[in-house]
C-alpha cells in the first residue's frame, strides 16, 4: 500500500540496538527496541516526530475524508447547550458548554432566581494550554469555596487551588503534586487531599485548612503497602469522611466524623486478602457492600459505634446470579446498583420496611448508571439511561411514587431518529463453551447478508463493563452501512465477579479467545466478513488487540490500538514503573516462574511472529503515567520487522498529553476523525465505494 505521496506506507526507517534481557528464570529476550524508552533522548523524540509526520503522509489521501467526518460529528452536536441542572442546597448546579470553547463552564443559580454565577470556566483556566483537564470540584458544603484540581500535561499530577465563589478569584492556596479525590469537613474549613508515591499510587491522605500555609498541613492517613490505592470521600449524609484503601482484590476503610475533621481515623474492619468492602452512612447504622462469604457481594449493616464484622447484620443477601455493585444511601431509601444478565439494573429499598424494587427500563440493551444526587432530604432519584440509539438522558425517578421524568436528554442535530436504527444483544461461544454476550446496533437498512463493514469493540480488564451507550460520532460509521458490536469479555464484569475472575492471571488468554470467538460469530450470523471487519480497543484493551493480532492475524482488516498495554511483561518487571505493584493482582508477578511463563505466552511484544498483518493504528501519549509511550512505539517497530504485505502499520503520538489523548473537546473529534478515516479507508477496497463517502 503507497500513500499519496508514493511512500511505501509500512514503515519509517527504524535504527535497531540489542541489548539482552535475561528475566530470573533465565530466559533470554532479546529487546532490539529498549532505547526508545529514554525520553530525554533527543533522538527518541526524533523518531516520535517522524512516525507522527510518516503517519499523516500515509494518511493524506484520506485527508478529505477526514474533514467530512470532523465536520459531521461537529455538526451532530449543539455546541452552545446546557446540561441538567442538579439541586443542592439553595442552589442549582450545571454545566454549560458555548460553541467554538473547548472545555465546559460551571454554573450555578439560586433555586428561585435566574441570575447565573460561574464557579469555573475551564476554558479560561487552561489559557493557551495544549492541554488541560479538570480533575475533582468540589463545592464547599456552606456553598462558598470551590476546591479544584488541574492538570496542564496530561501527567496526572494536578493543582490543588479553592476559589471563594463570590468574588470568582482564588485564595493564595496552592498545593503541587496531588492525585485524585477531595473531601470537606462539614464546617467548610478544611479539605481532605491525596498525594501521590514516586510510582503515582496515591498512598497518603493530608488535611489542609483553607487559608494557612501549606507546611501546616497534617498527614491523616499514610498507605505503605504499595499494593494498595488510597482516596478520600464523604458519606452521602454528609456526617463521615471515608478513607478507603483497595487493592485489585482487597480492601479497607477509615472514617472520622466530618464535623470533627482533626480527630484521628478509625478502621472499620482490618483487612483480609481477598475481601472488599464499601461503606455509606444512615443514622447510627453504616451500610457496607462486602464480598465477604458472598462472591457476588451482598449488603450488611453495622453500627457506627462497633463498625467490625462480628457486628454485622445482612440486608441483602449474596445472589448467584446477580452481582451488587454498590449502594447510595438517601434518607429513606438505599439504591442498589446490581449487575444481572450482563446488563446494570437500579434496585430501590425503602429502609422503613425494606420493600424492593426494580426500576423498569425501557428498551431491552440499555445502559443505567448514578447520576448526580447531593440531596439528601429527597425521594427523588436522578439516574442516567442510554442505549447504543437513545443519547444521554438525565432521569428524575421518584423512589415512592415510581414516576420517571426526562429532565435532559442529549440532542443529536442533522434528524437523528432512533427508529432508524436496530439495537440489540447475541451471544457468541467461546473455544470452551461459555456463551459470550455481544452488543450491536446499525441502520435498519444495513443488509445483513456479509457485505457490510462491522467495528468490534473489546476491553476485558479489571472487572470494568463496556456497557452498551450511544455515542453520537459513532453515527459517521453507522450510517456508511457499517455494524458497531461491543464483545462483552471475561475479565470485565459483565456477568459478575466469575466473570472477571475468569479473565484474568492465569486465565487471561480467555479474555483474547472469547473476542476471537465474538468475531467470529458476527460472521457467522452474516453481520460482516473478517475482510470487512475492524476491531478496536485501548489501555488493557490495547493489549487485547496485541494479543488477538498474534493470536489470529486474519481475524480482521484493521485493528486500532489506542495506548495499548503491549509490553506488559517488561512492564511488570519494574516495580519503579506506575502501577506495577497494585497490578500484580491483575496480570501477576512475573518474579514468580509459573505467572511469568503464562505472562510470556501472551505478551504482545514478546509474541510478535513474522507474517501478514491487519492494517494497524496505534496511538500513545508522551505524558502517560498508565502506559508508558514506548510501549506502542517499540511494537509498532518489532511488527514491522517481520512484516509481510503491504498493510500499513502507523504510530501516532500525543507529545503533550497522557493516557486520555487531546483534550479539548474540538481536538478529540479530530482525533477520532483520524481513527475513523483509517477505519473507513481501510475497509473500503472489501465494501462498495459508498463506505469512503
Amino acid at each position: 500500500m503507497t500513500n499519496a505521496n508514493g511512500q511505501e506506507g509500512r514503515r519509517p526507517p527504524v535504527p535497531a540496538r540489542h541489548p539482552v534481557a535475561r528475566s530470573a528464570h533465565g530466559d533470554e529476550r532479546i529487546d532490539d527496541y529498549a532505547w526508545l524508552r529514554n525520553r530525554d533522548d533527543p533522538a527518541v523524540i526524533a523518531h516520535l516526530e517522524a512516525e507522527n509526520a510518516w503517519t499523516e503522509a500515509a494518511l493524506s489521501h484520506v485527508a478529505p475524508l477526514r474533514e467530512r467526518l470532523y465536520a459531521e460529528m461537529v455538526g451532530r452536536v449543539q455546541q452552545t447547550d446546557v446540561g441538567p441542572p442538579v439541586r443542592h442546597g439553595p442552589y442549582v448546579y450545571y454545566r454549560r458548554t458555548v460553541d467554538g470553547s473547548q472545555y465546559p463552564v460551571h454554573c450555578r443559580r439560586l433555586r428561585d432566581s435566574g441570575d447565573e454565577q460561574v464557579l469555573l470556566d475551564e476554558n479560561v483556566v487552561a489559557g493557551k494550554s495544549g492541554y488541560f483537564h479538570l480533575g475533582d470540584a468540589e463545592v464547599s458544603p456552606d456553598h462558598a469555596i470551590l476546591a479544584y484540581t488541574v492538570d496542564f500535561t496530561g501527567a496526572e499530577r494536578y493543582t490543588l487551588r479553592f476559589r471563594t465563589i463570590d468574588t470568582g478569584v482564588d485564595l493564595p492556596d496552592v498545593l503541587v503534586g496531588v492525585s485524585y479525590s477531595l473531601a470537606w469537613s462539614s464546617d467548610s474549613t478544611h479539605v481532605f487531599y491525596t498525594r501521590p508515591d514516586a510510582a503515582m499510587r496515591p498512598w497518603q491522605i493530608w488535611r489542609h485548612r483553607v487559608g494557612a500555609a501549606n507546611d501546616s498541613d497534617v498527614l491523616a492517613y499514610q498507605e505503605d503497602d504499595q499494593r494498595f490505592y488510597a482516596s478520600v470521600s464523604r458519606t452521602r449524609s454528609g456526617a463521615y469522611i471515608l478513607v478507603s484503601v483497595n487493592s485489585q482484590m482487597t480492601s479497607e476503610v477509615h472514617l472520622l466524623r466530618a464535623d470533627h475533621p482533626t480527630d484521628a481515623v478509625s478502621i472499620v474492619e482490618p483487612r483480609r486478602h481477598g475481601i472488599e468492602y464499601a461503606v455509606d452512612h444512615h443514622d447510627e447504622r453504616l451500610f457496607i457492600v462486602t464480598n465477604d462469604e458472598a462472591l457476588n457481594f451482598r449488603l450488611v449493616t453495622a453500627p457506627v459505634a462497633t463498625p467490625g464484622r462480628d457486628h454485622w447484620t445482612e440486608v441483602m443477601p449474596h445472589r448467584a446470579d446477580i452481582k451488587l455493585e454498590g449502594a447510595d444511601l438517601f434518607a429513606r431509601h438505599a439504591v442498589l446498583f446490581e449487575r444481572a444478565d450482563g446488563l446494570r439494573r437500579i434496585n430501590v429499598m425503602r429502609l422503613s420496611d425494606g420493600e424492593c424494587h426494580v426500576i423498569d427500563q425501557p428498551e431491552v440493551v440499555y445502559a443505567a448508571s448514578p447520576g448526580a444526587n447531593p440531596e439528601w432530604e429527597t425521594d427523588t432519584l436522578r439516574f442516567e439511561y442510554t442505549s447504543l440509539v437513545t443519547p444521554r438522558s438525565a432521569v428524575d425517578y421518584g423512589m415512592e411514587s415510581r414516576e420517571r421524568v426526562l429532565v435532559k436528554q442529549e440532542p443529536v442535530l442533522g434528524g437523528y431518529d432512533p427508529a432508524d436504527y436496530v439495537t440489540g444483544r447475541l451471544w457468541a461461544t467461546a473455544s470452551d463453551g461459555t456463551r459470550v454476550p455481544i452488543s450491536y446496533v446499525h441502520r435498519r437498512d444495513t443488509p445483513l447478508d456479509g457485505t457490510a463493514p462491522a467495528l468490534l469493540y473489546g476491553y476485558g480488564s479489571y472487572e470494568i463493563c463496556i456497557d452498551p451507550r450511544f455515542n453520537a460520532d459513532r453515527l459517521s460509521l453507522i450510517d456508511r452501512g457499517f455494524v458497531y458490536a461491543i464483545a462483552h469479555i471475561r475479565g470485565g464484569g459483565e456477568l459478575g465477579r466469575r466473570w472477571y475472575e475468569d479473565g484474568k492471571l492465569l486465565h487471561k488468554r480467555n479474555t483474547f479467545t472469547d473476542f476471537c470467538a465474538c468475531a467470529d460469530y458476527l460472521v457467522e450470523q452474516r453481520f460482516t466478513s473478517h475482510a470487512r471487519l475492524a476491531i478496536r480497543g485501548g489501555s488493557a484493551g490495547g493489549l487485547l488487540m496485541g494479543a488477538v493480532v498474534n493470536l489470529r492475524p486474519d481475524v480482521a482488516a484493521a485493528v486500532v490500538a489506542e495506548v495499548p498495554f503491549v509490553d506488559c511483561l517488561t512492564t511488570m518487571f519494574d516495580p519503579d514503573l506506575p502501577l506495577t505493584i497494585g497490578e500484580y493482582e491483575e496480570w501477576g508477578n512475573p518474579e514468580d516462574a509459573t505467572a511469568y511463563a503464562y505472562m510470556r505466552s501472551y505478551s504482545p511484544y514478546d509474541n510478535v511472529q513474522p507474517g501478514k498483518h491487519p492494517a494497524l493504528l496505534v496511538t500513545g501519549g508522551l505524558n502517560d503515567p498508565r502506559v508508558g509511550f514506548w510501549e506502542p512505539a517499540k511494537w509498532v517497530a518489532r511488527l514491522r520487522d517481520g512484516a509481510e504485505g503491504t498493510a500499513p502499520i502507523l504510530l501516532k503520538t500525543e507529545l503533550g498529553a497522557g493516557h486520555g489523548g487531546a483534550s479539548g473537546r474540538y481536538d478529540s473529534w479530530r482525533d477520532e476523525a483520524l481513527v475513523l478515516a483509517f477505519v473507513i479507508d481501510t475497509v473500503a477496497s472489501a465494501t462498495s465505494s459508498e463506505v469512503a463517502s
